[in-house]
């Protein structure tokens, strides 16, 4: 896989930009209406999510913040986050992982841009089951949700 080409991702549309510094750059596109990954802590990597068309909701530590093009969040590690885009419009964003080694993730679970149905294989319950057994493994702890 070339490191331009774009994968998706439990719904986000990931495309992989090279760098030489330690950090790992992205961008991502959100479709209308989609959720983000479950709320997660990184215990290593540092996180910038930067707005660059559209809207996105996040929750950070128990707060939820919508932001719009041109702004951005920080997300420290040990932080609970996830996100979702609850407007009727895509949303494109920048995301950054300090120190590099994040983009692992997506390698791993990513289906190619050019599969039939990438995004619909990406949310695949079998997928999502092998996100959630091997988190831990990408530096992504996913707290156990209490019952509602």
């Amino acid at each position: 896989m070339k490191k331009t080409d774009s994968v998706w991702v439990l719904g986000q549309k990931i495309t992989f930009h090279p760098t030489t510094g330690d950090y790992d750059l992205i961008v991502c596109e959100t479709p209308a209406g989609s959720q983000g990954p479950p709320p997660h802590i990184h215990s290593r990597y540092k996180e910038a999510f930067l707005i660059v068309e559209g809207e996105m909701e996040f929750f950070v530590n128990g707060n939820t913040k919508t932001l719009k093009a041109g702004e951005s969040l920080d997300v420290p590690p040990g932080t609970l986050h996830t996100f979702n885009n609850k407007s009727d419009k895509k949303c494109v964003w920048v995301n950054i992982h300090s120190p590099k080694g994040f983009t692992e993730f997506f390698e791993t679970y990513g289906i190619s841009d050019s599969e039939d149905d990438a995004i619909a294989k990406s949310v695949n319950m079998e997928i999502v089951q092998k996100v959630l057994e091997t988190a831990k493994d990408f530096d992504m702890t996913i707290p156990e949700m209490p019952p509602v």
